[in-house]
């Protein structure tokens, strides 16, 4: 079997057995993925920056030891650093270059792991569709007239194009769990805190991001969360430890769990029936699983509530915006993108007063969503209200493009004040994924898991959120479904090796 089907067959974990027994070496499979890269790189448009000579260099000098010999990796274009690499954030202004690699850059070279390239995000991983002017369109390896889903898309692109068997992602507000949905891959959107995001930054968007992967088995995700894991110097807080290893959390039984099912959307928008199917395909496999699964409403989150959210992300894009402008030394507006622009301007309307009571109201119903679910061991929910949707259905057309329009060139922004025109704004944002930001604002773990194919044969993804600082559970429960349902063999049917 050649080495190029053997990296698009096996998940990380199986990679870096192979390696530790001397059955391949790390420079095969770099060199393997370098090529995959190149033989898909037209199809899916997923790479921001090749780092494909270092790669060769890390792939010789690594130890084959390691945990994660010799894997094949990639990194997020956004909120990561890694020395001497740009950093586009998705985004036509000026490249960074840091100087540093952050913590979690360090973990995860300490692994094993070779970064051979960053992923393609929207610009400051704003959209929930990987499609920016700086790079264009990521494209989806199932079929590539489709959406990758955002921010992480090109990590997910990457993974389940067979490029890499794992990819760096983060998630503010459904970037991990909605490219993992779209894409067929498990994407475990972790507690806050879990993962350090120094010495870039101590949190981004108040708390709301956090950092961990997409990959081709729960079993990766848990194994790179012990390679990852645990408090910095420099963070100013972290997650409870577990009770033990993730890993091991994935390797057992469950046990017999309480799971919760949420149905309805939190914006009052319309879910399609593909999405219903794959809810109750997840409802099937944990009641194979010998799991009680009981209905249940969540009635405080509603449009206030993403209302909310919403507001407090463009305080922080338009806190983005200002560094930007004071790194590159002039303004950034004309470079920007204009839907970015119009949120930015709008978060630089809000008062702090205004952002701060906003803060509060949230931390108030996410208590009360923790109260209310504490019986339960997860929750399922839907991650995507409808599939993956053609490239460029994101994009305003006719009415809301002249809105758009309107708010950038004319600076009318002060009426995004008018609630009504806000939630106008925001529905046609978030239609496609109405659910994943409840888990950014609460803290709460939550992991998206790829129980269903589309009649057209899409992937279609669901979440189960956990209880806060407890990912051993929905690791534990994920594998369990994992194994029932096969998913795990399941591969995208671009550029199949002979």
């Amino acid at each position: 079997m050649s080495v190029e089907k053997i990296l698009w067959q096996e998940d990380a974990t199986g990679l870096a057995a192979l390696v530790n027994k001397g059955d391949i070496s790390p420079v095969e499979l770099v060199d393997a993925a370098i090529s995959r890269a190149a033989k898909t790189a037209h199809d899916i448009n997923a790479i921001a920056e090749k780092l494909f000579d270092q790669a060769r260099g890390r792939a010789a000098a690594v130890d084959r030891r390691l945990p994660l010999a010799g894997v094949p990796f990639a990194i997020k274009d956004l909120g990561i650093a890694m020395k001497g690499v740009p950093i586009h954030s998705g985004s036509k202004v000026p490249v960074s270059v840091a100087d540093f690699d952050s913590v979690l850059t360090d973990r995860y070279l300490a692994a094993g792991l070779v970064p051979i390239a960053t992923s393609t995000t929207p610009e400051h991983g704003l959209r929930l569709v990987t499609e920016s002017a700086a790079f264009g369109i990521t494209r989806n390896p199932w079929n590539t007239g489709h959406v990758t889903g955002g921010s992480s898309g090109g990590a997910a692109a990457l993974v389940a194009a067979g490029v890499v068997p794992v990819a760096h992602a983060s998630d503010g507000g459904g970037s991990i769990r909605v490219p993992a949905a779209c894409n067929g891959l498990v994407g475990l959107k972790t507690s806050r805190g879990r993962i350090p995001m120094s010495p870039l930054a101590s949190e981004g968007w108040y708390g709301f991001v956090v950092n961990h992967a997409v990959t081709r088995s729960v079993r990766d995700s848990a194994l790179l969360l012990d390679l990852t894991y645990g408090p910095d110097n420099l963070a100013p807080y972290a997650a409870r430890p577990p009770h033990g290893s993730f890993a091991a959390a994935a390797a057992r039984d469950p046990g017999k769990l309480k799971l919760a099912v949420y149905r309805k959307s939190p914006l009052g928008l319309d879910i399609s029936a593909e999405t219903l199917k794959a809810l109750d395909a997840a409802v099937a496999l944990a009641r194979d699983g010998g799991h009680s699964v009981e209905e249940i409403d969540l009635p405080f989150i509603g449009r206030g509530f993403m209302m909310d959210f919403v507001t407090c992300v463009a305080s922080a894009v338009a806190g983005a915006l200002r560094s930007e402008s004071e790194r590159v030394g002039r303004p950034v507006g004309g470079e920007i993108e204009r839907a970015t622009r119009v949120v930015g301007r709008f978060g630089e309307l809000v008062s702090g007063g205004a952002v701060y009571a906003a803060l509060e109201r949230l931390s108030a119903t996410s208590r009360q969503l923790m109260t209310h679910t504490a019986a339960y061991d997860a929750v399922l929910m839907p991650v995507l209200a409808h599939p993956p949707l053609k490239c460029g259905a994101m994009d305003p057309t006719g009415a809301d493009d002249f809105l758009e329009n309107m708010l950038d060139k004319l600076h009318l922004t002060p009426l995004l004040k008018v609630k009504a025109l806000l939630g106008q704004l925001m529905d046609k944002s978030l239609w496609f994924t109405h659910w994943p930001a409840i888990q950014n604002v609460s803290g709460q773990p939550s992991i998206a898991l790829p129980v269903h194919i589309t009649a057209d044969g899409l992937p279609l993804g669901i979440q189960a959120a956990g209880r806060h600082g407890d990912e051993e559970t929905l690791l534990s429960l994920a594998a369990q479904m994992e194994k029932l349902s096969g998913w795990r063999e399941r591969r995208a049917p671009l550029q199949v090796p002979a």
